[in-house]
């Protein structure tokens, strides 16, 4: 077990250990699941890279939109 200490800003400072397990983040969505504090790790620039490296490959999202049209159906 790995303690963190919330200061009197309820402020935490995460562990190394956690942090080297799940990865480097500077965001984390919070959300309390039955009495426990969830972090998890959110790299908002990600959705910006996806879509460059869509682009680079030429997949518009109209092919985007019909691979999940083709994945969802029946």
């Amino acid at each position: 077990m790995v303690l963190a200490k919330r200061t009197s800003k309820n402020q935490l400072t995460l562990p190394k250990s956690v942090v080297e397990q799940v990865g480097s983040a500077d965001y984390y969505d919070v959300v309390c699941e039955d009495g426990r504090i969830v972090l998890t790790p959110v790299h908002p620039g990600a959705g910006a890279s996806v879509r460059r490296r869509l682009t680079e490959l030429g997949i518009s999202e109209a092919d985007v939109a019909d691979a999940v049209r083709w994945a969802r159906r029946p």
